[in-house]
């Protein structure tokens, strides 16, 4: 907990410029995944839940199948992109609405904005904090 606030202090200081690089520990769902952040003074902090900012992606608990099963490749896609293990770096690092989270947009080793990669793949969709759309059809 104490390097989860470390992180948020970070957070608050420089929420704008802030970059950092994170090993992939586990991903969560499709615009969701675990981490190991590494501060710019050699902080570590572990098992940080980072959701991809600007995106959003059907839930695993979807309402309905179809949500679902979009869910389960939205996942499977966004593990083909930032695979485990691989070290992905995160910028614009802000607070997340759900306490021990925090949004980021997340780039991989290519330069790539995972999100924006998402929505052009059409498995995510452009997600600015509104109420979210139903994936259902």
């Amino acid at each position: 907990m104490k390097n989860i606030l470390c992180l948020f202090s970070a957070c608050m200081l420089c929420q704008n410029c802030l970059a950092a690089p994170v090993r992939v520990t586990y991903i969560i769902d499709g615009d969701t995944f675990v981490g190991d952040v590494s501060l710019a003074d050699k902080t570590e902090v572990m098992s940080v839940k980072v959701r991809i900012r600007n995106v959003d992606t059907p839930e695993l608990h979807g309402a309905c199948e179809s949500e679902i099963k979009r869910a389960k490749y939205a996942r499977q896609r966004l593990e083909e992109l930032i695979p485990v293990n691989s070290i992905v770096e995160i910028k614009n690092i802000k607070n997340d609405k759900y306490a021990g989270r925090i949004d980021a947009n997340v780039y991989d080793s290519a330069n790539r904005d995972i999100g924006s990669v998402l929505v052009k793949e059409k498995i995510g969709r452009p997600y600015n904090g509104e109420k979210r759309k139903s994936w259902c059809d």
